[in-house]
């Protein structure tokens, strides 16, 4: 027997509600996929520049140690996702104001699905700057060759 709360219908997140979960979602994968996309890149062509060219390693055995140093600065990086939540919180992002069934519905869902999403490409593509910096190493190398 269904009790009269379970019976009331909970009326769908407002779009408002929705854009607020989608930025309480995304801000903390900015900064996740900031730092991840950033370390990875000046540490990984980093070891790849200095052991592979101190053990004289091919490219591609090159590529396999900068694939294994990937998976560990991966973990790394994903220890300061709490870090990077803790400090989204400190600036003010709220919790969004919805009920556990609104929380629960498809769209709110996925609204949070497209906020990570979006936010951890965004974050990965401003963490490419160190790229800006490596052209100068990679030309001396191969002109000392």
């Amino acid at each position: 027997i269904l009790t009269s709360l379970e019976k009331l219908e909970v009326a769908p997140p407002s779009p408002g509600q929705l854009k607020h979960v989608f930025f309480h979602n995304a801000l903390p994968f900015v900064g996740f996929g900031f730092l991840d996309n950033a370390i990875m890149i000046a540490a990984g062509t980093q070891i790849e520049l200095s052991i592979g060219v101190v053990l004289g390693i091919s490219t591609m055995a090159g590529k396999y140690c900068q694939i294994q140093n990937h998976l560990f600065l991966f973990s790394c990086s994903s220890s300061l996702a709490g870090y990077v939540e803790a400090l989204a919180s400190r600036l003010g992002l709220s919790i969004p104001d919805l009920t556990p069934k609104q929380a629960d519905m498809w769209q709110t869902r996925l609204s949070a699905h497209l906020g990570k999403a979006i936010g951890v490409t965004v974050g990965c593509i401003l963490g490419m700057f160190p790229l800006l910096f490596f052209g100068d190493e990679e030309e001396k190398l191969e002109e000392k060759k």
